[in-house]
Formats: structure tokens, C-alpha cells, sequence
């Protein structure tokens, strides 16, 4: 199956081979015998490539988690008699990776220095499976099958500046008032520049030109401390700024964002019926720190040094 599903991921006899210390030949071999012992063609080949066959893409698809559940089972096993050991692939959006996990990571390892934690960052969610990926921190709910949430906190999105760049400007009374102004735009599949207001009910989407745009929250909000013009972030991300005055915000009866309004921070894993310990103790310790309401806030409040950075 190891094997198998290799090839179906490789389309190279060779690459298998070379992952697992064997000859090409021998691959090819026990591909063969495998199709032979399930009576079902799973690869077509020929002098150039590998394609799978109908029944050789579900088989593959099948094996992934069957695979991935019989590692856990071992790890899980091996953990009840040993000390929580191993690595950690956590992924997570920019602003909460950079801002919330490292400090958090770094005590986590005081209480367990022999699990290893490696630590990717990106804008998109991450295919578990596929990617390998342990647990997932994701601004929205997850939509696939085979996974399962735990949702930290929910969170709102608020319109910020700074006062420089405010200084002299009228502020905005109502959404139609921000086509006044600079604003700064989170790149999104499609490029639409669109932010979407609720109060008491009744919603207004406003469409605008934007001044700079980005696909990563970091270089927003630090292009809104500089003065560059309005920027639309989570409510974790900018609280320490707006604490100390260095970002305002701006139409605070509004609800606005430009996705959805039910969106916060989730952890995301696959559902198997054995958490690892190792990644049961993360999740935990995670959850103590930033879980609820204010937590979301005061995550990194006992280290100043720190808490300028928190976002997510």
C-alpha cells in the first residue's frame, strides 16, 4: 500500500525507489504482483509516464487516511509507555502565527522538550493529509470532510488608522463617507476590492479603489501604522495598537468586514479516532491561553516585549 501510494503520488517508479532504499525494478515488480492480488489495473504506463486508472485514483484516495490512521495508532501506543516525544507540523494563517504561536510555542517546549514543533505559515488552509500537517489554525470553519474543529474564539474586524493619517481629514460618518479616503485592501481570490457593512440590520457593500493592497495582514497593518490609509484587520490583531494609541478605530457602529461575519480563530484537525498525546497536549495548551473572549487579547500579556506583534 507504502508503496502504491507512493507511485500515485509521484508518477515515478524511480522517486518510490529512491524514498524507499529499493531498486526501481523491484517497484515495478511489486506494483505488479499488488494489481495481480486485487485483480483491478490501478497504473497505466508507459516509455514516458505513469497515469493512474479510475479505479487507481479512489484506491489512492482510500489509502491516505487509512495509512495515516495506522501511523497514529502506532505513535499513539508508543506514547502511552513514553514520555510525549516526536514532531509537531503546525500551520497557521500569518498574523496569529507570527504574532501568538512563537512565544507560545517557546513555554510549551519548557514543559515538553522532547516534542519538536516546525512551523508554517501561510494565507490559505492547509490540506492536512496531504501536506502532513498535524493541526491547522484557520480564521474560518473548516468546510472538508475528515476533519474536525475546535474553535478558539470568535472574532470581529475593525476599520483602523492612524491618527497621522487622520490628522486633517474628516472622519467618516457612514460607510459611503470612505471614498474620501486612502484605503488599504486584503488581496482575495478574484481581486475585488469590496467591504461589506451591517448596522441594525441593514447591510451596504462598498466597492473602492484601493491605495495598496496585499495579500498578507502583517504588511497591512503595519502600512496603517505608517500612516499609508484605512485598513480592515481582526480585532486581536490591532487591540495593542489600539491600547496605545498608535491605530484608531473608525466607524465602531458598524459591523464590517469582507468575507463573513462569523469568523474567528479554529483549530483544525484530522478526525481520527486516537489523538496523538503530543498533539492533544499542543491543542490544550493552545486553548488555555487564548481560548474565549478576552484570552484572544491578553495572550501575551505577562511579556511586553512581545505583545506589540500580537495578531492573527
Amino acid at each position: 500500500m507504502e508503496f502504491f501510494l507512493s507511485v500515485s503520488q509521484t508518477k515515478n517508479f524511480s522517486t518510490t525507489a529512491r524514498t524507499f532504499g529499493v531498486s526501481a525494478t523491484a517497484v515495478s515488480r511489486l506494483i505488479t504482483d499488488f494489481e495481480d492480488s486485487l485483480g483491478v489495473k490501478l497504473l497505466l504506463r508507459s516509455t514516458r509516464q505513469i497515469m493512474l486508472t479510475e479505479s487507481g485514483e479512489e484506491y489512492a484516495r482510500q489509502l491516505e487516511g487509512i495509512l495515516w490512521n495506522i501511523n497514529a495508532a502506532h505513535s499513539s501506543i508508543t506514547a502511552i509507555r513514553e514520555a510525549p516525544k516526536g514532531h509537531l507540523r503546525v500551520h497557521s494563517r500569518m498574523m496569529f502565527g507570527l504574532g501568538v504561536l512563537p512565544p507560545l510555542i517557546a513555554r510549551f517546549r519548557k514543559l515538553y522538550r522532547d516534542i519538536h514543533i516546525e512551523l508554517i505559515l501561510s494565507e490559505t488552509p492547509a490540506d492536512l493529509r496531504r501536506d502532513q500537517i498535524d493541526i491547522d489554525f484557520r480564521i474560518s470553519p473548516p468546510v472538508e470532510a475528515g476533519v474536525k474543529r475546535r474553535i478558539l474564539f470568535r472574532s470581529a474586524r475593525y476599520l483602523v488608522a492612524a491618527p497621522a493619517y487622520l490628522q486633517g481629514r474628516a472622519l467618516p460618518q457612514k460607510p459611503a463617507d470612505l471614498g474620501e479616503h486612502d484605503c488599504l485592501n486584503y488581496l482575495r481570490p478574484g481581486g475585488e476590492s469590496v467591504w461589506h457593512f451591517s448596522q441594525a440590520g441593514q447591510i451596504e457593500d462598498l466597492a473602492f479603489q484601493p491605495r495598496h493592497a496585499s495579500n498578507n495582514g502583517m504588511a497591512l497593518l503595519e502600512m496603517a501604522r505608517l500612516g499609508e490609509g484605512i485598513a480592515l484587520l481582526d480585532d486581536y490583531t490591532v487591540h495593542a495598537d489600539l491600547e496605545r494609541g498608535s491605530l484608531v478605530r473608525l466607524l465602531p457602529d458598524y459591523q464590517v468586514t469582507n468575507t463573513t461575519y462569523e469568523e474567528g480563530m479554529y483549530a483544525t484537525i484530522l478526525d481520527t479516532p486516537m489523538v496523538p498525546t503530543k498533539l492533544r497536549l499542543f491543542l490544550d495548551f493552545v486553548v488555555e491561553h487564548v481560548s474565549g473572549e478576552s484570552n484572544r487579547f491578553i495572550a501575551l500579556g505577562d511579556e511586553p516585549a512581545a505583545s506589540d506583534q500580537v495578531g492573527g
